[in-house]
């Protein structure tokens, strides 16, 4: 019996084996098992980690502007206050200011403007190129020597006279339509392009050259302070620092800048620059310009 039950030991040992065996196996069961239940609960991770990121790149990303084609009867305060413009028509101007020219209150039809962001696109940068050649152009032509002038219209006793013998198509303070102040800054008078454009009254010549909307443009000072301006003309006969006379051609007539067409848009200012305007007629008629 005792043989026996030594006999029977190695059955506890095979036992015991078999439990370590089981044991080891189980361990190495367990391993691939636990990997796999980890790999299965990494697998969501990584739809989870390219929604955040694709979060993050939808809130970097800025929202494209929105763009305004200017119709028939639009002014910047119009659109500014249609299209809820912050900042309202000079906020509007400031951000297109480059497609627009230097006189917001000349806008024409067909004119794409940016809304809330400034416009640095291609169609403003063509516009930029577009005014640097003009700009070269005239520069060009102000250098070569002035044309004869044309026989002056008669002048009055004081020396003044109208800038060109010929009628007025859009009177001052028209309002409405292309100009975003809500009026004509100046008189535009009716001239085919080449018509001989006069200085109304002696003085001196503070700029001759390329104005944005204006087109060319010369802008003299007169003896009591005031000043005539001259615009969207085909080409220049004076220069910045001239002595003129009343009568005397400081340039040709054309449609160059922000126009519709061939014609002279004459103003008189308080100063050289846009927002100073005084009635033009008014102005001639004091000095005694029968118009």
């Amino acid at each position: 019996m005792p043989a026996k039950g030594k006999h029977r030991r190695p059955k506890s040992r095979s036992l015991t084996r078999g439990f370590v065996a089981a044991g080891t196996g189980g361990a190495a069961i367990a391993l691939p098992l636990f990997g796999a239940t980890g790999a299965h609960a990494a697998a969501p991770e990584a739809p989870a980690a390219a929604k955040s990121v694709t979060a993050q790149v939808a809130q970097t990303a800025k929202p494209a502007p929105r763009t305004y084609t200017v119709v028939a009867g639009d002014y910047l305060a119009k659109i500014a206050h249609n299209k809820n413009v912050k900042g309202g028509w000079k906020k509007l101007y400031a951000d297109n200011r480059e497609v627009i020219g230097d006189d917001p209150s000349l806008i024409h039809p067909g004119l794409k403007l940016t809304l809330g962001a400034k416009n640095s696109g291609k169609a403003a940068k063509a516009k930029e190129n577009r005014t640097e050649k003009r700009a070269s152009r005239s520069a060009a032509k102000t250098e070569a020597p002035a044309p004869a002038p044309a026989a002056a219209p008669t002048t009055s006793g004081s020396g003044f006279t109208a800038p060109v013998p010929s009628s007025i198509t859009t009177p001052y303070r028209a309002s409405g339509s292309m100009w975003s102040s809500g009026y004509h800054t100046g008189v535009d008078f009716a001239a085919s392009s080449g018509t001989s454009v006069k200085a109304v009254g002696p003085g001196t010549v503070v700029s001759a050259g390329w104005s944005g909307a204006y087109g060319n443009e010369v802008v003299i000072q007169h003896a009591d302070g005031n000043y005539s301006q001259y615009a969207h003309l085909s080409s220049l006969s004076v220069s910045a620092g001239q002595t003129v006379g009343g009568g005397q051609q400081v340039g040709l007539s054309g449609s160059t800048g922000n126009s519709t067409g061939p014609h002279l848009h004459f103003e008189i200012r308080t100063s050289p620059s846009y927002g100073s305007d005084i009635d033009p007629l008014a102005y001639l008629r004091s000095h005694g310009v029968s118009i």
